[in-house]
């Protein structure tokens, strides 16, 4: 079994920073505190309007990162050019559009192949690491495959939502998606909605699971039991 790393999501550090400007709280701090707490790895998802996470976080992190750095986001140019420039060592590439308040699908990559592919190439080349942001179709899954891309990411608010109605139901699809996804020679990862509820459940029927991208959740239980003490929490869910 694959050990699974946690990727924190710092966005919502960048949010609680903006809403009053300066530099309070720092996200290069926060960045810092993580790795130092146990994270293996950050993740920030810049959108266009810079809302949380500004281009010129994405450029300051770089430097203090020595675990993993996993950039998310729409591949417009002005993404592109970013991610070339910082040259993480993972960049997620999702179909968000510029108005969205948070993902909330995955890529069509049946219909996206080929601006997918040409995308995927032009990173690769730059020894970046490519991950599609998806939903469990498996047709989409074996579709990711012809873009070349290392690793899909699945997308799991669909788990999250209905995990404490029935959870065997709701991690059905996953197991089958990821089943597809390793024969197909696919890395696995996941996000969206994993918290300290549904993490250890979804970790148990995964075991090719690589990463987990964990922020809103995270940053949030933060506020009652601490930076520190709560990746140690969410790493006891992925042992």
């Amino acid at each position: 079994m694959n050990v699974t790393r946690l990727s924190v999501n710092i966005n919502k550090i960048a949010t609680i920073r903006n809403a009053r400007g300066g530099s309070i709280p720092d996200v290069v701090l926060a960045a810092v505190r993580c790795q130092q707490y146990g994270a293996q790895g950050i993740t920030v998802h810049p959108r266009p309007d810079e809302r949380h996470i500004r281009y010129q976080d994405v450029r300051d992190l770089r430097d203090v990162i020595k675990t993993e750095f996993n950039i998310e986001g729409y591949p417009s140019q002005r993404f592109i050019d970013l991610v070339l420039e910082v040259k993480p060592h993972q960049v997620t590439l999702v179909p968000d559009s510029h108005d969205v308040i948070t993902s909330n699908q995955g890529w069509n990559v049946i219909k996206y192949e080929a601006f997918l592919k040409e995308v995927i190439r032009e990173f690769q080349e730059a020894g970046i690491r490519t991950s599609l942001f998806i939903e469990t179709d498996v047709t989409q899954i074996e579709s990711a495959v012809s873009t070349g891309t290392n690793r899909i990411e699945l997308y799991t608010e669909p788990y999250a939502r209905n995990f404490s109605r029935d959870p065997v139901k709701a991690i059905a699809p996953y197991v089958k998606a990821a089943q597809k996804a390793v024969e197909a020679g696919l890395g696995l990862n996941a996000g969206h909605d994993l918290n300290l509820a549904n993490l250890r459940y979804f970790h148990q029927h995964i075991p090719d699971l690589l990463e987990v991208s964990i922020g809103h959740a995270l940053i949030s239980d933060a506020l009652y039991f601490g930076l520190e003490n709560t990746i140690k929490r969410y790493l006891e869910q992925l042992t």
